[in-house]
This record gives structure tokens, sequence and C-alpha cells, in this order.
């Protein structure tokens, strides 16, 4: 019989990838706020297609608080439907819909009280839009909370 063909309820999640997975997404978190507060933002390219991100999020999505994100909003079933059609038109980027960790508030540092998973595009276009507006000029302001622990 074809494994394909059975019933997905035989099947069950490995913990064990989804543990990594979240690792994965928690580093990716870290090492961007670290340039967060290593570079100036506003020159920061997540890609080379950065420009195109911007224009087509802002021209799509252009009263987009990027600096509170409501999470309840932002998968609301309109906004979902809204997101679909944004999100497709990246669909050769690579990993364009790997989860993410994003900070809803753009002034606090992530932590467990300050992140929401969304896929990477939308990611994108909400970091990046921060970047070019200002709403992460604070980081590069103050010093690495890393840095400082290690020294």
């Amino acid at each position: 019989m074809d494994v394909l063909s059975r019933p997905a309820s035989e099947f069950e999640n490995d913990h064990s990838l989804e543990l990594l997975w979240a690792e994965k997404a928690y580093e990716h978190a870290e090492v961007y706020f670290n340039m967060l507060c290593s570079v100036d933002p506003r020159y920061l390219n997540l890609t080379p297609h950065d420009d195109v991100i911007y224009r087509t999020f802002r021209k799509e999505f252009p009263d987009f608080d990027v600096a509170e994100v409501n999470e309840d909003e932002l998968k609301s079933t309109a906004e979902k439907a809204k997101w679909r059609i944004f999100i497709e038109k990246f669909n050769k980027l690579e990993n364009f819909s790997y989860g993410t960790l994003l900070r809803p508030r753009s002034s606090e540092e992530f932590s467990a009280d300050n992140a929401i998973l969304v896929v990477r595009i939308q990611f994108l276009a909400i970091e990046i839009a921060r970047n070019r507006e200002g709403f992460n000029d604070r980081w590069r302001k103050r010093p690495n909370p890393q840095k400082a622990s290690t020294n």
C-alpha cells in the first residue's frame, strides 16, 4: 500500500523535528536582533529584493502599523486573505514560507512575551519597513546585550 494514500491520523508529528525547528527560529531571531544592535538598520539589506518587497508591502498594506503588530488582526480571516495574495507574489524567494519569529512590538527585544510566528516573507516585509521607517533605530543606539555580557 502506498504510504501517501494512508489516512493522516496514522501519522504523528516528530517532536524532535519540532524542537529543531523552534531552535532554528530562535537562532534566526537572535542573529537578526544582534544585527540590529550592530548595524544602522536603515542600511541593512535582508535580501537582494528588499526594494521590491518594501514597495509591494506599502502599496498593498499602506496603513499597516509596523511599530505595533496586532497578532489578532494579522491573523484574522480578512487579513490572511490579503497576506496570502502578497505572499504568493514572492513564492520564488528562497525560504519565503518558512515559519519565522517576529517581535510584535518593535520597541521591545525578543522575549517569550514579544514573539509571534509569521511566514518569513511577512517577517521580511515588516522588518524592512521598520528599518526604513526608523522603528529599529533605537537598537543601534544601545550596546549589544550579548557583547556586554561577554566582557
